[in-house]
């Protein structure tokens, strides 16, 4: 009998690693076969952190696309709807890859590239994978004194995490990599995930959001060629970067897309699990004009980069901005198209999402009913100090149905959007208010505006989204944005009256403001009726209940 000890293994396919919600609220670690097995079951992948989710989605979109070789066209969706996914053929599938899915494969690593190592054999703390230790900020998270071990199953979720969303800065220079100077590897940008504002159509399980997302070969403007393959139906990467030539062809598709290797990584292990790691830079992806690649992405058009690059057009992933809810970003989901774009002369402004094209295209061809729901989740990063550390992550969704985003039903869609336009105008007016009000006292005008605008946008974050869950397909789109008109006017009317009761006896007494087309004596009195007049005219639609509202007020 040999004594010689069998090396370490850590089988993505059979151990539990994936963090999953059942429908009854439970949660737990699946495997990757469990997890396909029982998707149906699942209500979502919940994650250490939101962007752990996304990326851990991703890894599945591309495992069941790859397994299944599609979806090809519409009629092998209809199949896949009707039948659900294989679940056998996909297990079997990944029992062919058995090896590629070993987190610590003596050869072949998972998402890892064996014998990577420094000039000096130097390995780090995991602070540099694990994405909830902030640099500068240890009081703000549950590891305080930094990620000193981690179990397998941890380890594994933040590899994939880190290929999508490891900040940029110097990085370790692995032996190897030919664009290392002095020991180190200098800023090659964010990972992939972390250049675009990520969009995810969800479903009540699952199953299901695999459906919405799993979008078909012959999708209308996304580019995906017949060789689409994952990262590990490829060769085992190096430390240095793929072939430039190579590179220029690429991504070849979802899949290849959706596992793209922007890192080098190599985990330091034991027996009882992950004590350490050596992270560098791997394959560079560019975000310009990725628009018929990318579907988990809106798209802005960058006059700025046109100049700097001398192209006719340049499109970039629109990031989310952080201060602002989902719903307020609905014009650029719904129908391609954002806020004070046309001022900014951006011909085509805005592509929308193609995920949610397919989503629209399911709906065209009777596989989802228009008054289906569906979740539209935002999911992505903010940096900070030339993108080398994460300063906040943006988790929001939104409801609707359909019928928002379906072709035939654009007037609905439209009327979402126009409900937005009302919910700001009707907060510009209480910002106004706020500045008038505060111009009255003598007081500073900026904060007491910022406030009240902030204010305004919470008070109409819930009824907007009740709202906008509530429209159907057969709905009128003039009555029912007149209804979201009369309740804008409602909310901000009462916080209005608010700001002016607590107006102080200065501002009631009033000041004498001077303006280039002359002075006027400013009250609180008169900063009502402005604030009263200008909801007025911003939701025309709620005048009907004026004297009700007059009176409540």
């Amino acid at each position: 009998m040999s004594d010689e000890i069998p090396p370490l293994s850590y089988d993505l396919i059979a151990r539990p690693w994936i963090p999953v919600q059942r429908l009854d609220g439970s949660e737990e670690e699946l495997s990757l076969r469990d997890v396909v097995e029982q998707a149906v079951s699942l209500r979502r992948i919940v994650g250490d952190v939101p962007t752990q989710e996304f990326a851990l989605v991703r890894l599945l979109l591309a495992i069941v696309h790859d397994a299944i070789e599609g979806p090809r066209d519409s009629e092998h969706c209809a199949e896949l709807w009707r039948d659900g996914l294989p679940s056998e053929r996909i297990a079997a599938y990944l029992d062919r890859y058995r090896d590629r899915f070993d987190l610590l494969h003596p050869r072949t690593p998972f998402f890892q590239v064996a014998g990577l190592r420094t000039a000096k054999d130097e390995y780090f703390s995991l602070d540099r994978i694990v994405a909830d230790v902030p640099n500068g900020a240890p009081f703000f998270t549950m590891r305080a004194r930094g990620a000193g071990r981690l179990g397998f199953a941890e380890a594994a979720r933040w590899v994939v995490h880190a290929h999508a969303y490891d900040p940029s800065g110097i990085k370790s220079g692995a032996v190897g990599d030919p664009r290392v100077k002095g020991g180190k590897g200098y800023p090659q940008g964010v990972g992939w995930t972390g250049n675009i504002g990520g969009v995810l159509a969800e479903g009540d399980t699952l199953h299901e959001t695999l459906l919405l997302n799993l979008i078909a070969a012959d999708a209308d403007n996304l580019h995906i060629d017949a060789d689409d393959r994952p990262a590990w139906r490829r060769d085992p990467a190096g430390a240095a970067p793929a072939d430039a030539r190579e590179l220029a062809a690429r991504p070849s598709g979802v899949r290849d897309l959706y596992t793209w290797q922007s890192r080098r990584l190599r985990l330091r292990y034991d027996a009882e699990g992950v004590y350490g790691a050596l992270l560098a830079y791997g394959d560079p992806l560019t975000p310009h004009n990725m628009h018929n690649r990318e579907p988990m992405t809106a798209w802005r058009r960058s006059p700025a980069q046109e100049k700097k690059l001398g192209r006719s057009q340049v499109y970039l992933p629109r990031e989310h901005d952080p201060t602002r809810t989902a719903w307020r970003g609905l014009a650029a989901l719904v129908t391609g198209r954002a806020t004070g774009a046309e001022q900014r002369k951006e011909a085509a402004a805005v592509v929308r999402p193609r995920v949610l094209d397919w989503v629209n295209r399911l709906a065209n061809e009777g596989l989802l009913a228009h008054d289906h729901l569906i979740r539209v989740r935002l999911c992505g990063v903010v940096y900070g100090t030339q993108q080398s550390v994460i300063d906040e992550i943006v988790d929001d969704s939104v409801a609707m149905a359909v019928a928002v985003l379906h072709q035939r039903d654009a007037e609905l869609g439209q009327t979402a959007v126009d409900a937005v336009a009302d919910a700001e105008r009707a907060v510009t007016a209480l910002g106004d208010l706020a500045q008038r009000l505060a111009q009255a006292a003598g007081a500073e005008t900026e904060g007491p505006k910022a406030t009240a605008r902030d204010l305004g946008f919470a008070a109409l974050d819930g009824p907007f989204r009740h709202w906008l869950h509530g429209l159907h397909a057969d709905d009128d789109p003039e009555a029912e944005r007149g209804e979201w008109q009369r309740l804008a006017r409602r909310t901000v009317l009462d916080l209005g009256k608010r700001l002016v009761d607590q107006a102080g006896d200065a501002a009631w007494t009033g000041r004498l403001i001077d303006t280039a087309t002359g002075s006027f004596w400013l009250t609180a009195g008169g900063a009502d009726l402005r604030f009263r007049a200008e909801l007025n005219k911003g939701l025309p639609m709620s005048t009907t209940d004026e004297q009700t509202d007059e009176a409540r007020a």
